[in-house]
Protein backbone atom coordinates (compact mmCIF):
# COMPACT_ATOMS: atom_id res chain seq x y z
CA UNK A 1 0.00 0.00 0.00
CA UNK A 2 1.57 3.31 -1.06
CA UNK A 3 2.05 5.88 1.66
CA UNK A 4 -0.04 9.03 1.34
CA UNK A 5 2.07 12.15 1.44
CA UNK A 6 0.63 15.41 2.67
CA UNK A 7 1.87 17.25 -0.43
CA UNK A 8 0.08 14.79 -2.72
CA UNK A 9 -3.11 15.09 -0.68
CA UNK A 10 -2.90 18.90 -0.85
CA UNK A 11 -2.61 18.79 -4.65
CA UNK A 12 -5.50 16.32 -4.92
CA UNK A 13 -7.79 18.46 -2.78
CA UNK A 14 -7.05 21.63 -4.71
CA UNK A 15 -7.42 20.02 -8.15
CA UNK A 16 -10.62 18.14 -7.22
CA UNK A 17 -12.52 21.18 -5.88
CA UNK A 18 -13.32 24.00 -8.35
CA UNK A 19 -14.28 26.34 -5.49
CA UNK A 20 -10.91 25.78 -3.88
CA UNK A 21 -9.15 26.46 -7.19
CA UNK A 22 -10.85 29.87 -7.31
CA UNK A 23 -9.83 30.55 -3.70
CA UNK A 24 -6.23 29.69 -4.55
CA UNK A 25 -6.33 31.99 -7.57
CA UNK A 26 -7.71 34.85 -5.46
CA UNK A 27 -5.45 34.44 -2.41
CA UNK A 28 -2.94 31.61 -2.90
CA UNK A 29 -1.04 31.97 0.37
CA UNK A 30 -4.00 31.90 2.74
CA UNK A 31 -5.97 29.31 0.75
CA UNK A 32 -3.03 26.90 0.60
CA UNK A 33 -2.26 27.41 4.30
CA UNK A 34 -5.88 26.58 5.16
CA UNK A 35 -5.90 23.42 3.06
CA UNK A 36 -2.45 22.38 4.32
CA UNK A 37 -3.62 22.66 7.93
CA UNK A 38 -6.67 20.51 7.15
CA UNK A 39 -4.55 17.88 5.39
CA UNK A 40 -2.02 17.67 8.22
CA UNK A 41 -4.78 17.31 10.83
CA UNK A 42 -6.58 14.58 8.89
CA UNK A 43 -3.62 12.39 7.87
CA UNK A 44 -2.67 9.68 10.37
CA UNK A 45 0.64 10.11 12.17
CA UNK A 46 3.60 8.09 10.96
CA UNK A 47 3.94 4.47 12.09
CA UNK A 48 0.56 4.21 13.77
CA UNK A 49 -0.10 0.89 12.09
CA UNK A 50 3.30 -0.71 12.65
CA UNK A 51 4.01 -0.79 16.37
CA UNK A 52 6.66 -3.51 16.01
CA UNK A 53 9.18 -1.16 14.42
CA UNK A 54 8.68 1.24 17.32
CA UNK A 55 9.13 -1.59 19.84
CA UNK A 56 12.26 -2.86 18.12
CA UNK A 57 13.83 0.61 18.01
CA UNK A 58 13.05 1.26 21.69
CA UNK A 59 14.40 -2.19 22.66
CA UNK A 60 17.65 -1.76 20.73
CA UNK A 61 18.21 1.73 22.13
CA UNK A 62 17.52 0.40 25.62
CA UNK A 63 20.08 -2.36 25.09
CA UNK A 64 22.65 0.17 23.90
CA UNK A 65 22.05 2.25 27.05
CA UNK A 66 22.41 -0.82 29.27
CA UNK A 67 25.55 -1.98 27.44
CA UNK A 68 27.09 1.48 27.80
CA UNK A 69 26.31 1.56 31.52
CA UNK A 70 27.61 -1.98 32.15
CA UNK A 71 30.69 -1.33 30.00
CA UNK A 72 31.46 1.91 31.83
CA UNK A 73 31.06 0.21 35.22
CA UNK A 74 33.28 -2.72 34.24
CA UNK A 75 35.97 -0.50 32.76
CA UNK A 76 35.78 1.87 35.72
CA UNK A 77 36.04 -1.03 38.15
CA UNK A 78 39.28 -2.09 36.50
CA UNK A 79 40.62 1.49 36.66
CA UNK A 80 40.67 1.74 32.88
CA UNK A 81 39.76 5.04 31.23
CA UNK A 82 36.24 4.88 29.80
CA UNK A 83 36.40 5.52 26.03
CA UNK A 84 34.65 8.63 24.75
CA UNK A 85 32.91 6.50 22.15
CA UNK A 86 31.18 4.50 24.88
CA UNK A 87 30.03 7.68 26.58
CA UNK A 88 28.84 9.12 23.26
CA UNK A 89 26.88 5.97 22.37
CA UNK A 90 25.20 5.87 25.77
CA UNK A 91 24.34 9.56 25.67
CA UNK A 92 22.98 9.37 22.13
CA UNK A 93 20.84 6.33 22.97
CA UNK A 94 19.42 8.02 26.08
CA UNK A 95 18.62 11.13 24.01
CA UNK A 96 16.97 9.07 21.29
CA UNK A 97 14.87 7.19 23.85
CA UNK A 98 13.80 10.45 25.45
CA UNK A 99 12.79 11.79 22.04
CA UNK A 100 10.81 8.68 21.18
CA UNK A 101 9.05 8.31 24.51
CA UNK A 102 8.25 11.98 25.16
CA UNK A 103 4.82 13.14 23.93
CA UNK A 104 4.84 15.07 20.70
CA UNK A 105 4.28 18.81 21.11
CA UNK A 106 1.98 18.78 18.07
CA UNK A 107 -0.41 16.23 19.59
CA UNK A 108 -3.60 17.89 20.68
CA UNK A 109 -5.49 16.50 23.64
CA UNK A 110 -9.23 16.28 23.08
Amino acid sequence: MPQTRSADELVNRVTDDPTLINEVKADPVNALKKVANQVVRELPPALTGDVWIYRIVVSVLGLVVLAAIVGAILLGYQWITIPETLTALGSAAVGALAGLLAPSPTQQSH
